[in-house]
């Protein structure tokens, strides 16, 4: 199977070397990589050159967003200038942060599953962060989620659901449109990615109001929005960002926001959590 990356690198050059490392030592390597230079201001297109002059798979574009950080939009932004320039010869197509450490079976494994099962959707493994010089999962990790910094697309799952939406949110509702549209969701804990920088970093005070905002587009609802809330300040140990989610919440219901589902996905997501929570519950 034929693979393509795509990375968007805002200011990455401390740890984009070890990513682009971890790639040139895959098992199986990809056809195509494109790093997305997003508006750096540090070394990260010098860095990526030297990689581009001795690997002919690895070319890379300059995008010109603005410097804020915007979770979600920004970095999808870049990953659609990348995605852009490329052809359709691909099986799967991956979404790759540039601080990630892949391990050198990532992508033969992912192979492995497409082609075991041709509802596979979505596939990837699990994030582990560095604590006290030991390696491991990151707090945010559901062991039915794929983080979107490392997740593979079958094409056609790729393109049901859309491609990717440039909002917070993004790698939740691509998730739940792929099962919408009758794909699976393969996630394998053997497959260990080392996540350089902790999820939310760089997030400020508007990007949390932001998750709340997120939820709603996702059409959530106000209960199933108080229940993921909750469920992840508890998650990030900051209770206190409830009210963040919830104010962003209602935010958006006053501003009538947009969202990215259409009234139909929004009333399958909604049975889709309450099957999830009650399952739990069970």
């Amino acid at each position: 199977m034929n693979y393509y990356l795509v990375i968007p690198a805002h200011n990455e050059a401390d740890y984009i070397r070890l990513t682009l490392d971890s790639i040139i030592s895959q098992t199986i390597l990809p056809k195509k990589v494109i790093v997305v230079n997003d508006n750096s201001t540090d070394d990260t297109a010098e860095i990526v050159s030297r990689y581009v002059e001795q690997y002919s798979y690895i070319s890379f574009v300059n995008n010109t967003s603005g410097t804020k950080h915007l979770p979600g939009s920004k970095v999808i932004q870049a990953f659609n200038k990348g995605y852009k320039i490329l052809d359709d010869k691909y099986d799967f197509i991956v979404k790759l942060d540039a601080d990630i450490v892949l391990p050198p079976n990532y992508f033969e494994t992912l192979i492995q599953h497409f082609k075991s099962d041709d509802k596979i959707g979505m596939a990837g493994g699990f994030a582990y962060i560095e604590k006290k010089g030991k390696w491991v999962l990151e707090n945010l990790t559901n062991k039915d989620h794929i983080r979107g910094a490392f997740k593979a697309y079958r094409k056609q799952c790729f393109l049901d659901i859309g491609k990717l939406k440039p909002s917070m949110g993004w790698d939740t509702v691509d998730e739940l449109l792929a099962q919408y549209h009758g794909w699976q969701i393969k996630t394998d804990e053997s497959l260990k990615a080392k996540h350089l920088k902790p999820t939310g970093a760089t997030y400020n005070k508007k990007a949390r109001y932001n998750q709340g905002e997120a939820f709603y587009k996702l059409d959530y609802g106000f209960v199933l929005t108080t229940i993921a809330s909750i469920k992840l300040a508890l998650l990030k140990k900051q209770p206190l960002l409830l009210i963040d989610y919830l104010t962003g919440y209602y935010k958006a219901v006053k501003n009538n926001t947009p969202k990215l589902v259409t009234k139909q996905e929004g009333t399958y997501i909604r049975s889709l959590r309450w099957k999830g929570i009650r399952k739990k519950i069970n």
